[in-house]
């Protein structure tokens, strides 16, 4: 389990690293670059950075790269904010979470049917249940005259 100590170091990280790339950072070809999350080993020496780039496979290659290649200006920025005793090595990583979310949200829209095609669907089950309860409300009317001629036997044998 991760320790309480280990996510306030990766929550700053994260917030001073993003806030670097975002203000500091001058470096042409990190472009749209959002820092996801940050996994601390326990030792605090080294850190992974997970974030998304968002444009093409370019892109996403050549923005990686030029962090990767920031990493030791990155770490001398976390090294003036946080106080610690080691300021991690930054290894960065591509958070495929976004991509997945994408295929996933494609793969729905192929399977599940659009709103229109619901809403018909809606119309027709309400259209269903009014006709059943005007066919429930008849079998009542039965029963009810079913169980008042089942009384009457009684009474008129006695």
């Amino acid at each position: 389990m991760t320790s309480r100590r280990l996510l306030k170091a990766a929550q700053a990280i994260r917030e001073v690293v993003s806030m670097a790339i975002l203000t500091e950072l001058r470096d042409p070809r990190v472009k749209y670059v959002t820092v996801t999350k940050v996994e601390v080993l326990p030792d605090m020496k080294q850190a992974k950075v997970y974030v998304t780039i968002m444009g093409e496979e370019t892109q996403q290659r050549l923005s990686l790269r030029g962090l990767q290649n920031a990493a030791g200006f990155l770490q001398a920025k976390i090294a003036e904010r946080i106080d610690t005793r080691y300021t991690p090595r930054l290894e960065f990583l591509l958070d495929e979470g976004a991509k997945n979310l994408q295929q996933i949200d494609q793969i729905l829209r192929r399977v599940l049917p659009t709103d229109s095609d619901t809403s018909d669907e809606d119309e027709e089950l309400e259209d269903a249940e009014a006709e059943g309860d005007a066919d429930a409300s008849h079998f009542d009317d039965e029963e009810s005259d079913e169980a008042d001629a089942t009384n009457e036997r009684p009474d008129a044998s006695s």
